[in-house]
């Protein structure tokens, strides 16, 4: 690793990751924009993810019910860049969390859950569109309808994440823009940062003056606004930089 690099991180004490689909990839969940990605090899899929079209078509909904019946996650366990990234925090640095993904990876590698801001957020709850009433997600799956209505109201029900169309919660995203304000480091690993506002983080942080480190094994938009850009296999760097950061 860089020497540079070394340097400039070593003894951080406020770190962000904004993390994306990418530091997943090695626990076995496919992401969606890289050659094997569920939009590269299904641009069709794209569709079941749109907010309108879920609301309006059965048929994307049950598209949609039978992708996550099925979904990696369910069966997926941390990987080495989850667990280090946990253990930083442990080892007495303040590691705070902003996640693209929906899996729940991070709480799982240890990390506590008011350390992770889940900005598109779970899988695991779903949640209706009418009355707005909670599930967990795996009770809904193991009903087995194909196009789950809500037991109370006969709503539509919907996991709990955020799809296109639809708004990021105010006040997460005012959170997630606090945290990248007071860091000293912060990591973009494993995103696309194609998707705003998650993606604008890195700017809030660069104008803050924290050093921004990214991670991930194709160009970004934001690569020229970062003092460090690595395209190495994620989860075999993002050890080595929190080992860096305790040196």
């Amino acid at each position: 690793m860089d020497g540079k690099l070394i340097d400039r991180i070593r003894g951080a004490r406020r770190i962000a990751a904004l993390t994306g689909a990418g530091i997943s990839t090695a626990s076995g969940i496919p992401d969606y924009r890289g050659p094997e990605g569920v939009w590269t090899r299904t641009p069709s899929a794209v569709n079941a993810f749109t907010l309108e079209n879920f609301m309006t078509d059965a048929g994307v909904r049950r598209e949609f019910w039978r992708t996550y019946a099925g979904h990696a996650a369910w069966r997926a366990e941390p990987n080495a860049a989850h667990r280090a990234l946990a253990e930083l925090d442990s080892a007495g640095a303040a590691v705070r969390v902003l996640t693209q993904n929906v899996d729940g990876l991070h709480q799982r590698a240890g990390l506590a859950a008011r350390k992770v801001l889940e900005l598109h957020g779970s899988m695991h709850t779903t949640r209706c569109t009418g009355c707005a009433a909670g599930f967990p997600t795996v009770e809904i799956l193991a009903a087995g309808d194909d196009d789950p209505l809500c037991p109370h109201c006969g709503g539509i029900l919907k996991l709990d994440i955020v799809l296109f169309g639809q708004m990021l919660d105010g006040d997460v995203l005012g959170q997630a823009r606090t945290i990248a304000a007071a860091s000293g480091l912060f990591l973009a690993i494993g995103s696309s940062l194609q998707v705003e506002p998650a993606a604008s983080l890195c700017m809030v942080a660069v104008q803050a003056r924290a050093t921004l480190v990214v991670v991930n094994r194709d160009p970004t938009p934001y690569d020229d606004d970062a003092d460090f850009v690595l395209r190495e296999d994620i989860e075999a760097v993002v050890p080595e930089l929190c080992a860096a950061v305790t040196r």
